[in-house]
């Protein structure tokens, strides 16, 4: 009987699908988020601003050693790839370390605070956040092309840029 059991539980599993989506949800596009000017905005709103461009959107946090260091990477993708709209997401609940952090490292892109932090939020629920940062490339029409990297010199962003 228990095998009987595992085989079932191991064609469910096997059946699931595990593909990345390949679109936002409802709730993910309308949540609002924060320029650094202080407007707010859905995310449906800021990515229908940068369509028939690809986009680069790094989501990070003023806190986040891994992210500083990730900067550098990011830098070097913007100047190989000077088409590419780079949209930075923090998670950072203080804007005002956010808004320091951008200056201080001078990041260069679009930039927008998910102020409900990394752990609530309906586009951090989508995203599955459970680490920064994290990248994921956006395609022309605003489809997911790349849904997670971890690292801004995975060869998979810049074969999402290349599709």
């Amino acid at each position: 009987m228990l095998k009987k059991i595992s085989i079932v539980f191991v064609l469910i599993f096997m059946s699931c699908n595990f593909e990345a989506p390949v679109e936002f949800s409802e709730k993910a596009l309308h949540e609002n988020l924060e320029s650094i000017e202080g407007v707010s905005s859905s995310f449906e709103e800021i990515i229908n601003t940068y369509k028939g461009k690809k986009i680069l959107v790094d989501v990070w946090a003023s806190w986040c050693r891994d992210c500083i260091e990730g900067i550098p990477k990011v830098k070097k993708i913007q100047k190989e790839f000077p088409e590419v709209v780079f949209l930075f997401l923090s998670v950072d609940e203080k804007v005002d370390s956010w808004k320091r952090a951008v200056k201080r490292y001078a990041i260069s892109g679009e930039h927008y605070n998910m102020s409900k932090g990394m752990k609530n939020g309906d586009l951090v629920e989508f995203l599955d956040l459970s680490w920064i940062p994290r990248y994921l490339v956006l395609d022309e029409k605003g489809k997911i092309s790349l849904f997670n990297a971890i690292d801004a010199s995975d060869q998979k962003i810049k074969e999402a840029f290349n599709i």
